[in-house]
C-alpha cells in the first residue's frame, strides 16, 4: 500500500511529552528562481477546538497525561507544493524541499520564501522525487547540507556546500533502492554528529529483512557517505526490518525515535536501537516473536499515516498524512510512552513534515497537492506550532 493505507485496529503507547500553541498568520508564495518577496497577511486562522486521540481497548500508557488543549496555529508561509522536509539552519532560517519541482527553498522565520535552486536529476514520480534535507552540526565551519532524492534508476543522498548559493555537488550515497511507493527519504544527524538516512522496501517486502539491501533499513554514516564507525554489520544498514520510515527524532537523552507506516491495520512509532530487526513483513505491529523488536506505539492506519516526527520540551511531535492530525505522544525518562494526544484532527489536512526550529516551535508542513489530499486555498502551507512547558 502507498502512503495513505487502509483499516483500523488497535491503539498502544509511545513516545515523548509536551503541549501545543500556535499563533496568527503571515503567509507568502514562494518566490521565483533567484529572488524572494515579503508575504502578504492570511486571514486569521481556524478557531475549531482540536481533538484529542481516543484510547481503545487494549491500550497501555506510560502517563497520566490525558487531553491536551492546543491554542490556534499561525500559518507562515502559503502557496508551497508538497514540502516534505524542513532542516534548520543556526541563524534560524529553514531549507524547504518540494517533493515534485525538486526546489530547494530558504524560508525565514518572518515567512519570507526565497529559491536556492532546483536540484538536478531528481525523477518525481509516484512517492518519489526530492525528499529529505539535513544541515550540518558543523555548518558553521563546513557549510554542507544534504538532500536525499529519487533519480532514474535509484534513491540516492548528495551533499552540496551551501553559502548563499549550492556548489561541490557529489554524490555520497547512492543504489538505494526506488519504487512507485515506499521511498524513505528522511535525513536527520543524530546527536553523534553522524548521519541517519531512512529508506523504504519500495513495495519489494522481502528487501526489508535483506541486510545486504539498503532498502527497508535505517542507515548510519559519516559526512562523506561511509559507514559510520560502530556500524552493527560493517555497513551503512542501523537497523532492519521496515516497511517505510519517513520521520527520525531524538530525545534530550538520547534515544532514537522513528515513525512507520505499516499496510493495513498498524501504523507505529519504534524506539531505535543498534543492529535491531523491526519486523517487517514477518510482523506488522506488536507480534511478541523473539529476534523482532516490536514497536512503542501502534496507531489505526486511518488516524495516521505517519511522516515527519520531531522532539520538543518531552515530547514526540508526529506528523500524520491520512490521519490528518498532528500527535504529541509524552514519555518518561527512560523512553517509555504516555498517553498520545491528537491535535488539529481535520483542521489542515494532510501534514507531512515536522520539525524542532532554533526558537523552540516547531514547523509542521501540510501535503494536500501531493494527489492524495484536497487542497485548500494557500495549500500547500507551513504552520507554527509553540510547544508549552
Amino acid at each position: 500500500m502507498a502512503d495513505r493505507h487502509g483499516t483500523a485496529s488497535t491503539l498502544l503507547a509511545a513516545a515523548l511529552s509536551s503541549a501545543a500553541l500556535l499563533t496568527t498568520a503571515t503567509a507568502c508564495a514562494p518566490g521565483g528562481a533567484g529572488g524572494g518577496r515579503t508575504p502578504p497577511p492570511l486571514p486569521a486562522t481556524s478557531t475549531t477546538t482540536s481533538t484529542t486521540a481516543s484510547i481503545t481497548t487494549g491500550a497501555t500508557t506510560g502517563g497520566d497525561e490525558t487531553d491536551v488543549t492546543p491554542a490556534r496555529p499561525r500559518t507562515l508561509v502559503t502557496g508551497l507544493a508538497v514540502p516534505w522536509a524542513i532542516a534548520f539552519l543556526p541563524g534560524g532560517d529553514a531549507l524547504v524541499t518540494e517533493r515534485d519541482s525538486a526546489r530547494l527553498l530558504r524560508v525565514t522565520p518572518r515567512g519570507e520564501v526565497r529559491e536556492i535552486g532546483v536540484i538536478e536529476g531528481v525523477s518525481a514520480s509516484g512517492e518519489g522525487g526530492l525528499l529529505g534535507v539535513a544541515v550540518s552540526p558543523r555548518y558553521a565551519t563546513d557549510r554542507s547540507v544534504f538532500v536525499y532524492f529519487t533519480a532514474g534508476d535509484d534513491n540516492r543522498i548528495v551533499r552540496y556546500r551551501y553559502d548563499g548559493r549550492l556548489a561541490d555537488r557529489e554524490v555520497i550515497v547512492s543504489g538505494i533502492p526506488k519504487g512507485g511507493i515506499h521511498n524513505g527519504g528522511r535525513l536527520a544527524f543524530g546527536p553523534d554528529g553522524y548521519l541517519y538516512a531512512s529508506t523504504g522496501e519500495t513495495g519489494e517486502r522481502g528487501m526489508a529483512q535483506d541486510r545486504n539491501s539498503l532498502g527497508g533499513k535505517i542507515l548510519r554514516m559519516t559526512t562523506d557517505g561511509r559507514p559510520a564507525p560502530g556500524n552493527p554489520f560493517g555497513t551503512l544498514v542501523w537497523s532492519y526490518g521496515h516497511r517505510n520510515v519517513q520521520g527520525l527524532a531524538w530525545d534530550d537523552r538520547g534515544h532514537m525515535y522513528a515513525t512507520e507506516f505499516g499496510q493495513n491495520t498498524y501504523d507505529e512509532i519504534n524506539l531505535i536501537e543498534k543492529g535491531r530487526n523491526y519486523g517487517w513483513p514477518e510482523v506488522e505491529g506488536v507480534g511478541g516473536r523473539s529476534g523482532y523488536t516490536d514497536p512503542l506505539l501502534t496507531w489505526p492506519t486511518s488516524e495516521a499515516s505517519p511522516s515527519g516526527l520531531a522532539y520538543a520540551r518531552g515530547a514526540l511531535w508526529a506528523a500524520a498524512l491520512r490521519g490528518e492530525r498532528l500527535w504529541r505522544v509524552p514519555v518518561d525518562a527512560s523512553g517509555r510512552a504516555g498517553r498520545p494526544a491528537a491535535l488539529y484532527s481535520g483542521e489542515y489536512g494532510r501534514l507531512r513534515a515536522v520539525a524542532a526550529a532554533p526558537d523552540g516551535t516547531l514547523w509542521v508542513s501540510t501535503s494536500n497537492r501531493d494527489g492524495r489530499g484536497s487542497p485548500k486555498d494557500g495549500d500547500d502551507r507551513i504552520l507554527v506550532v509553540r510547544p508549552s512547558s
